[in-house]
This record gives structure tokens, sequence and C-alpha cells, in this order.
């Protein structure tokens, strides 16, 4: 089965790319993985405070991706999987891209501010020639009805 892999963080547009991948994967039977990443400079502290702040990081993340499972379960009947991992973005993301081959697609939310699209597309466009995969980015002001117009 071809999956589209979709990165969970903590900006607006990540809400988008979890639509156009869950919605996409509904029409073309497909799946869905959310990929979420723990910097690694986010524990350097004593190493029972480091261990207390990344079971509480893993807590939000489970709970964030919770929401997003739901509403693909209940509005587009997929059951997406959660991967949580530890490192730098990038090159986390081209090694899942490169240890799951069901993965398809990868799929981001690209901002519309005046910030531009984003530090994860931008490095990710920088280092399109390294994915095995194609890539599509969402943009994050895309109203839900024009999602499901294209999907």
């Amino acid at each position: 089965m071809r999956k589209f892999l979709v990165v969970l963080d903590d900006t607006r547009e990540c809400l988008n790319a979890m639509r156009f991948a869950a919605m996409r994967a509904a029409h073309t039977g497909g799946g869905v993985t959310i990929l979420s990443i723990i910097p690694p400079d986010e524990f350097n502290h004593w190493i029972g405070v480091g261990d207390i702040m990344r079971e509480e990081t893993r807590e939000r993340i489970q709970a964030h991706y919770e929401v997003f499972a739901k509403w693909m379960r209940d509005k587009q009947n997929v059951d997406p999987e959660l991967v949580i991992r530890e490192g730098e973005a990038v090159p986390e993301i081209l090694a899942h891209v490169r240890e799951d081959e069901e993965i398809g697609v990868l799929v981001l939310g690209a901002g519309s501010g005046k910030g531009g699209p984003g530090p994860l597309v931008t490095q990710l466009t920088r280092s399109a020639g390294e994915l095995p995969i194609p890539f599509t980015i969402v943009p994050g002001d895309m109203s839900k009805e024009r999602l499901e117009a294209i999907t």
C-alpha cells in the first residue's frame, strides 16, 4: 500500500497538510504515516530532567496526533500510524522515507505569511534531489473546500 507521509508539528499549515494527506489516501486507497520529530537540543538538561521532558513531549505529540487520527478515522476512513523520531528534522525525514518502502509521497504544509513557506519546506526543497519520492507542498491558507476539490 502506498502511504502519504505528513509531518506533525506546531505550525498552522500542518493542519492543511494533514487534511490533504488523509483525503488523498482515502481517494486512492492509500495510508497515512504521521511523523513527529523531537529536536535533539530540546533535552540538554540533567539526565533525569531531560528524561521527564522527553516523556512529556511524547505525551503532547500523542495527544496532538489523536486529534488528527480521530478526524482521519471518522471523516476519511483512514487509520493513520504515528512515528516519533528524535534528531534534526530533514535528516530524520529522509531517513524515514528510506526506511519505509511503502512511503510514496511526502506532504508538507507551507506557511503563507511574510516568513515564507517555513524552514522545513525551505530545507526540504533544497534537499529535493536526495528524496527517492515526490513531495507535495500544500498552501497553509487553502480552504477546506478547495482541498476537497483537488483531492
